[in-house]
């Protein structure tokens, strides 16, 4: 687990370095904010039209194989990009090309990459291997803004594409070292989960059961959408996600704008800023690790403090108390973030998780793409403030009446409960009984043989 977790740091960072001088290096080719937008949707749309059936394929490939083939394919990407940025011929159409390559990738190396860290680790400490992930994610982006401006300064903006290729180089080098856990040798913590409702397909039987050259991921990508969506957990886990990503969680666009707007600060202020939200999240991952069993009624609660501080900081009159609130409201959505991973991560069988990932994925995306213009068109109507106030309320009132709903539902499943239990009564008392007389033993002469002297009769007794 130490060395996947020094391979993802190492891969966050790159992967944080491209990224940064990605959208810089888009206006340099085109000299147009549109068409960096539009590469930017380009690389996200196959997560959101191909995220089930990348799902389906991490389900039936080896894990450790298709981890490592999907990350050699990254970083082959990479370097492309490098070699054609430092031989100046990279032009639009080829740009796209490249965009559309990476998000085709990406459908199958996040979730195959994600279920392999917990392949790593006994079952029990799954939610403290996840929480370990996103700290590390969380100190890979630092690392990797940081260190783009001072490569790309150094050696130029091929120097991002080319330390991205080698960071996916050496994740693939590290797996095949990798020592899975052997889950037949665990204890099951819990009772197994029950079969979801759909008809048997032997697709569904799980990574280990040999390959059918004729089933179709398409068949697989259809029971990930249907056990999904049969599963209520994952669906309100999935309404409150959407809520946050969309009205709570876009503060590089409603921080910014608020802090250069009201709070009439400047780049350095939003860097400020920006680093309480790292420390922030960082903080949340690793408080997240303690968590044994995380729940969506965790994720809504979370979910509904943290919008309560996104209210405060739309009010916040200055910057230094924005700063202020800003890391606990990081603190308490990286809690959030975690706590939910770890409930998709876990909740589904074995089997059946690499499809629910992708589900997740192609949702994500959808929310992800709708998030930045909605929030964008509600600050336009009403102001920064405003529209991060009415942001949190849109958050924070369904989580609020979600969990006052289900601890209602509780206390009455617990009064029927009462109310149901057999009444102890005592037993009636039992009457004693007489002993019953033995009747005495009746003794009856029997006639002896008389021999030559004369002897007494014998007695037999009779009960």
């Amino acid at each position: 687990m130490r060395w996947w977790s020094l391979a993802n740091l190492v891969s966050n960072a790159g992967t944080w370095m491209q990224l940064t001088v990605q959208s810089l290096l888009v206006l340099q080719v085109t000299g147009s904010a549109a068409m960096t937008g539009l590469s930017l949707a380009v690389q996200a749309g196959p997560g959101l039209l191909l995220g089930l059936l990348g799902g389906a394929a991490v389900d039936r490939w080896p894990r450790k194989l298709t981890a490592a083939v999907s990350q050699v394919a990254l970083g082959a990407v990479g370097f492309t990009t490098a070699a054609l940025v430092a031989l100046d011929l990279l032009n639009v159409p080829v740009l796209l090309t490249l965009a559309a390559v990476t998000g085709i990738i990406s459908t199958v190396d996040g979730p195959a990459c994600a279920l392999l860290g917990n392949d790593l680790v006994p079952r029990r400490d799954v939610p403290s291997a996840i929480a370990l992930g996103s700290a590390v994610h969380s100190i890979g982006r630092l690392a990797g803004t940081a260190l783009a401006g001072g490569a790309v300064l150094l050696f130029g903006t091929a120097s991002a594409f080319v330390a991205n290729g080698f960071s996916f180089v050496f994740v693939a080098a590290v797996i095949p070292f990798l020592k899975l856990v052997d889950r037949s040798a665990e204890e099951p913590e819990t009772a197994p989960e029950p079969e979801p409702a759909a008809p048997a397909d032997p697709r569904a039987d799980g990574p280990d059961e040999p390959d059918d050259s004729r089933q179709r991921a398409g068949g697989g990508a259809r029971d990930g959408l249907r056990f999904f969506l049969g599963r209520p957990q994952l669906v309100l886990l999935a309404a409150i996600t959407a809520l946050s990503s969309v009205f709570g969680r876009n503060y590089t666009l409603t921080l910014a704008v608020l802090v250069t707007g009201p709070l009439a600060g400047g780049a350095g202020s939003f860097g400020t800023v920006s680093t309480a939200l790292a420390v922030g999240g960082i903080a949340g991952a690793l408080l997240a690790g303690v968590l044994q069993r995380p729940s969506v009624r965790l994720v809504a609660a979370m979910s509904a403090i943290g919008a309560a501080f996104q209210i405060a900081a739309g009010l916040s009159p200055t910057l230094g108390l924005l700063v202020l609130l800003v890391i606990p409201m990081a603190i308490v959505e990286s809690v959030s973030d975690t706590a939910g991973t770890t409930v998709l991560q876990t909740d589904p069988p074995p089997a059946m998780r690499g499809r629910v990932l992708g589900v997740w994925r192609s949702l994500s995306t959808g929310w992800g793409l709708v998030g930045p213009p909605a929030i964008g068109l509600l600050m336009e109507w009403t102001g920064p403030r405003a529209a991060l106030v009415i942001g949190g309320l849109v958050v924070a009132l369904p989580a609020v009446a979600g969990l006052a709903v289900h601890a209602r539902r509780a206390r009455r499943t617990v009064a029927d409960a009462v109310g149901q239990a057999p009444v102890a009564t005592a037993p009636e008392p039992v009457e004693p009984v007489e002993p019953v007389e033995q009747p005495e033993p009746v003794r009856v002469p029997v006639p002896a043989r008389v021999t030559d002297g004369d002897r007494a009769p014998a007695a037999v007794t009779v009960s």
